[in-house]
């Protein structure tokens, strides 16, 4: 079995992941339990050695998705905004292997759910896909060739953070104009407040309204799925892949959001760009990141072996 990690900025999940990436057993614990005064890795470390002592199980190795910047090639996070207290620096692929003895590789979070996807999930078996995850933030991960595209850093994906509008909004990362300033559904819930100058608001509250048939919250959705399509048709352009996965929480809305956003970009791609291309929903779930994780580490370890 092969240990894999899912870090966030609140909470691990872990999970041993057999090498078809079937998960057998999981667990989750809180990584923000004394507001960061024990380092996250610490934390993690923890809640590993205790999880393994529970399962009774000796593991191959281990695969480590984590938020931030991520160093691939050496498992270390250079960079988090400074969000996360503790975090920087951390040298996670060491740590993990130091503590349980075997090899250990990390990636960027939002590369492993792409990964995971591509592996075991709704892109099995295509060669060149780019994922998008739709929640506070915009992530993203690219597959090109059937292998993750990192980058000489190894923190390529960040597709939250090309600029979509040039004298647009400011974002959280000091830049102007952001794409995850507008595709993300933090973006959409602060529309729908300004829109219905209410604060009473949420995502499941703006697509119950809109399926109810309340115009403002439909004009503000096509809007927001406007944006997304303008962010999507260029990364397509860019890209040319044979799939874009939408994965976050928002992606179970078919009629009102991937039905939608289905029709616009290929109806805003050149014409050959739309052949062969599907726009879907992504099918792991929060298990993305920890089969992608897994599946980082078998590719990781093929190569060392070799």
């Amino acid at each position: 079995m092969i240990l894999c990690l899912d870090i966030g900025g609140t909470a691990v999940k872990m999970g041993l992941c057999d090498r078809q990436g079937v998960i057998h057993a999981r667990k989750e614990a809180s990584v923000c339990f004394d507001q960061y005064r024990t380092p996250i890795l610490e934390t993690v470390l923890r809640e590993a050695e205790l999880f393994l002592a529970e399962q009774q199980c000796d593991v191959e190795g281990a695969g480590i998705s984590a938020t931030g910047q991520i160093d691939d090639k050496r498992g270390i996070v250079i960079g988090t905004n400074g969000r996360i207290p503790h975090w920087e620096g951390s040298h996670l692929a060491e740590e993990v292997s130091a503590r349980f003895h075997v090899p250990a590789f990390a990636l960027n979070d939002a590369n492993a759910a792409a990964l995971g996807e591509s592996f075991a999930g709704r892109a099995k078996g295509l060669e060149n896909v780019i994922m998008l995850t739709l929640g506070t933030g915009v992530g993203g991960g690219i597959i090109l060739g059937g292998k993750l595209y990192s980058g000489s850093l190894g923190i390529a994906g960040e597709l939250g953070h090309f600029t979509l509008y040039a004298d647009g909004m400011t974002c959280t990362c000091g830049k102007k104009g952001c794409f995850e300033c507008y595709a993300s559904t933090t973006a959409l819930i602060a529309r729908a407040k300004e829109k219905a100058g209410s604060e009473d608001l949420n995502g499941k509250e703006i697509f119950r309204r809109a399926q109810a048939g309340d115009r403002a919250m439909l004009s503000v959705l096509d809007a927001w799925i406007d944006d997304i399509v303008h962010g999507i048709t260029g990364l397509v352009h860019i890209f040319n892949p044979d799939m874009v996965l939408i994965g976050g929480g928002v992606s179970v809305q078919e009629q009102l959001l991937m039905q939608p956003l289905r029709e616009r970009v290929k109806a805003g791609v050149m014409p050959r760009f739309a052949e062969h291309l599907s726009i879907e929903r992504a099918t792991l779930g929060n298990d993305a990141g920890m089969i992608g994780a897994a599946r980082w580490y078998m590719e990781r370890s093929a190569q060392l072996d070799y």
